[in-house]
């Protein structure tokens, strides 16, 4: 039993070794001169490679200002590598090499996870020589809400190590299929790491791909999670839904006569308790849908008809 569960892990990471690559980023000019020629050296990060064509999945910060790129292979190969878009709301971010015989990795189906099923971090942390390392542990929680960029990222929390370096990095089951793309660590809670699952991740690469970036659905307003301290204190009566704090001028909320003060409860036919279910439920609408957003305004329940827009950048 034992020896098929050692074999069970060695043979996760070898199969996910193969498609993990470190991604070796340098900042703004300066005087000095070698590998990296007039760019210091500035950080690293890892990624996954997607495809054969040399798309690469990692972390929009790790690849953030970033002047040159040189991606590292587990052959030792060092190639060049240029961005072909990042969003940093979900910190995903796509860059490419040429060159042959890139391997991608086998993406599992991350709506499938379970709280406590293991999983493995693999990435290069702190820019180690020696090749890419591994951290076990266990899926700790699912939909946990992040806030990366404008808010309601909903990531997986691990407590397989992820440390600077690793971000970009695949987080692999037991079969060395890429669940999720590790992302970041809080540094004063120890052993807790957090990361974007791979159904999400995927979409978001798609869209980079297609259009360079992510469009998405507005409907204009900022808020703040409803509990038993906020409805006390503006005298609501709901204790659950996003307090409207502020609308967008001319945005599509503003427009449909929704207010500040208002609490959003529902869109289209899911219910919102979060910031993160909002953001959710009007990620998954395409620009230009009309959809019904329930609020409560002062006791009474409403229903407001929004015709969502394209959110500026």
């Amino acid at each position: 039993m034992i020896s098929e569960l050692q074999d069970a892990y060695t043979s996760a990471v070898e199969r996910a070794w193969a498609s993990t690559v470190n991604v070796g980023v340098a900042g703004g000019p300066s005087r000095q001169h070698g590998r990296w020629g007039p760019w210091p050296r500035r950080g690293f990060g890892s990624g996954v490679v997607m495809d054969r064509e040399g798309h690469i999945l990692t972390n929009h910060h790790v690849v953030q200002e970033a002047e040159r790129i040189l991606v590292t292979f587990p052959d030792g190969r060092v190639l060049p590598g240029t961005v072909v878009g990042a969003d940093e709301d979900t910190d995903v971010a796509v860059i490419k090499v040429e060159g042959d015989g890139v391997k991608p990795a086998e993406f599992g189906d991350s709506d499938r996870l379970k709280v406590g099923q293991p999983v493995l971090a693999i990435g290069n942390p702190l820019g180690l020589s020696g090749g890419p390392t591994v951290t076990s542990g266990v899926v700790s929680s699912l939909r946990r809400s992040l806030d990366l960029g404008s808010g309601g990222l909903k990531v997986i929390q691990t407590d397989a190590a992820v440390n600077p370096g690793n971000s970009g990095g695949p987080l692999v089951d037991l079969e060395g299929k890429v669940v999720a793309i590790n992302t970041v660590t809080i540094p004063y809670a120890e052993g807790i790491g957090f990361a974007i699952p791979t159904n999400a991740a995927l979409k978001i690469a798609k869209e980079i791909l297609q259009h360079g970036r992510v469009r998405r659905s507005w409907l204009g307003v900022s808020g703040y999670d409803v509990d038993r301290r906020l409805a006390a204190y503006y005298g609501l009566t709901v204790s659950r839904g996003v307090f409207v704090g502020e609308l967008n001028e001319g945005g599509p909320a503003a427009a449909a006569g929704l207010e500040v003060g208002d609490v959003i409860t529902s869109v289209g036919d899911k219910p919102v308790a979060s910031v993160g279910d909002l953001v959710d439920a009007i990620r998954e609408r395409k620009i230009g849908d009309s959809v019904d957003i329930e609020v409560v305004r002062r006791g009474q329940r409403a229903v407001r008809r929004v015709a969502l827009g394209t959110r500026p950048f």
